[in-house]
């Protein structure tokens, strides 16, 4: 479908993210079966909950768009969860691992929020106040999620695998 208005490109963006957000409820189990640290497991399958609500939620902005939930194929999400699965064939270091894990999953949140924050912009512009309050609420979270794994790389996991990797040269 070809954008003719500024509804019309929110629509599709909102297709693409939704099956963004699709392809992610697959890939998220993976990641955290993946995961060597016990808090990166947690913090996967607690983001795959939220992923969860989050499609609920684009779902309501389907209705209050009137509109129909199909997804448009998501490239860059595809793209994104390849780079995941090359991350968990490489036979990296448990600990080092694990970092480019949280590369991957960072990459990731930073697609969403810019996709989030683009949609909430449109909804915005369109004075679509409901729907642009639910784009807010699933932006937060994702800056939320992406703060969380962070702090999670800079506190624990780079340095366990700064270690792993001496340890391995020594």
């Amino acid at each position: 479908m070809a954008a003719k208005t500024m509804q019309d490109l929110l629509i599709e963006e909102l297709r693409d993210i939704y099956h963004a957000e699709k392809q992610l409820t697959k890939a998220l189990p993976k990641l955290a079966k993946a995961a060597h640290s016990e808090q990166l497991r947690a913090a996967f399958e607690s983001h795959l909950e939220e992923t969860r609500g989050q499609i609920e939620r684009l779902e309501q902005v389907f209705e209050e768009l009137d509109t129909r939930t199909r997804g448009k194929h998501c490239d860059a999400m595809e793209g994104l969860i390849s780079e995941a699965r090359e991350i968990m064939e490489m036979g990296l270091a448990p600990e080092v691992q694990d970092a480019a894990l949280i590369a991957a999953a960072q990459k990731v949140e930073h697609y969403e929020i810019a996709s989030y924050g683009t949609v909430h912009a449109y909804a915005t512009a369109c004075g679509l106040t409901k729907v642009a309050e639910l784009l807010e609420q699933t932006l937060n979270e994702e800056k939320e999620t992406d703060k969380k794994l962070n702090m999670l790389a800079i506190n624990d996991v780079n340095k366990k695998a700064i270690q792993a990797s001496a340890q391995k040269a020594a």
